[in-house]
């Protein structure tokens, strides 16, 4: 938290406009908030103004009443952020909010990457993005093919999107906020928030659609190609998603020795490699194992959890749960913190959730300490 004198040389009205900005993602009136905080509406008004000025404390409970860290009213957001469209009284609908709040977290996570870089405890890997053309959902493909090369998987199954994405020079956090996930270059380096929200499946989906974005240069809906579309934007980040996460030759040579239906071996696939049942189905058509008539009707007939669990001997299968954040950046705050560049209570809050308490870290060796 900064003291009242770094305040008083901030600019008032834009830190009003991130108060309003943050009331109307969480889809509170000014009275709303106004009684969360204990003030008079009146006083929420001339605040998102900007003729009000904070102290601290007003600023911390504002903060932690619109959910979001003090450091989103102090700090401002990435250039690449700043990009999107303001939320305005009409336009803070329920489909936008979760956006907004994915932006905050995305936003965070930055400056978190930030500092650990700062104190030299981080240092990234070169953002990985594909030297070829991407102007079609094939040529994305072959991108996610050559990140597999890059990598030396091959066709095997991607055990933690969060260590893959992390060797690809991008962060992946999983925060608990609605929606699907959210992602950023800024500058040498690229973040990326995937909600914790739906299945293991979905979440896999999503982390790789962000990195997707970062390997073909779209970060963050910038245009791939002047004549393309959203929607062709978003085929092509399928593809490349679908690619990396079942690629088409791993379905095909499943199916040359498998002895079982094409159910059973799709079944077996979507739990090996952890995807969702409709990515599995469409790799599957890709690879032409499949009709599209005999997609449609196995989309009608999803695999039961214990179908999925059954044909890999029920081992544990689920990615980014217990991880919250990258394991690079966690032994960074753990090297900050034994080192004493951070304190116990500052290492827990980068740790996001992913260990239980404070008492969880381990004692300071002072011998450690610089």
């Amino acid at each position: 938290m900064c003291d009242y004198r770094t305040m008083s040389s901030l600019d008032w009205q834009e830190i009003g406009e991130r108060v309003r900005q943050a009331r109307l993602a969480k889809g509170l009136s000014q009275l709303q908030l106004a009684q969360k905080v204990d003030l008079d509406r009146t006083m929420i008004t001339k605040i998102e103004a900007g003729s009000r000025r904070l102290d601290a404390l007003e600023l911390a409970r504002l903060a932690q009443a619109l959910d979001v860290p003090i450091g989103h009213f102090l700090h401002p957001a990435p250039e690449v952020l700043s990009h999107r469209t303001p939320l305005a009284e009409d336009t803070a609908t329920d489909a936008s909010q979760p956006y907004y709040r994915l932006d905050n977290a995305l936003a965070a996570w930055i400056r978190d990457i930030r500092l650990l870089m700062d104190l030299g405890t981080l240092q990234p890997q070169p953002i990985m993005q594909y030297p070829g053309k991407a102007d079609g959902p094939e040529a994305a493909a072959e991108a996610a093919r050559w990140v597999r090369g890059e990598l030396g998987l091959g066709t095997a199954p991607v055990q933690s999107m969060a260590e893959l994405s992390e060797r690809c020079g991008q962060y992946v956090l999983v925060t608990e906020l609605p929606g699907d996930g959210a992602s950023a270059v800024d500058g040498d380096m690229a973040a990326a928030v995937v909600s914790l929200n739906g299945d293991p499946g979905r979440r896999r989906s999503t982390a790789a659609h962000e990195l997707g974005h970062m390997v073909l240069g779209d970060a963050y809906s910038t245009d791939i190609g002047v004549a393309a579309s959203r929607t062709e934007r978003e085929a092509m980040i399928d593809a490349f998603a679908g690619e990396l996460l079942l690629p088409v030759a791993a379905i095909r040579a499943a199916a040359d020795v498998a002895k079982a239906s094409t159910r059973s071996v799709l079944v077996r696939l979507a739990a090996e490699y952890r995807t969702s049942w409709s990515m599995a189905l469409r790799q599957a058509r890709k690879a032409g194992v499949i009709t599209s008539q005999e997609e449609k009707r196995l989309r009608s007939s999803l695999p039961t959890y214990a179908e999925f669990r059954d044909s890999l001997g029920w081992t544990p299968q689920p990615d980014l749960e217990d991880i919250r954040v990258p394991p690079g950046f966690a032994h960074a705050v753990m090297t900050a913190y034994r080192t004493g560049q951070i304190t116990r209570r500052r290492a827990f809050e980068l740790m996001h959730g992913q260990l239980r308490s404070e008492e969880d870290l381990p004692p300071v060796d002072e011998d450690e300490a610089p």
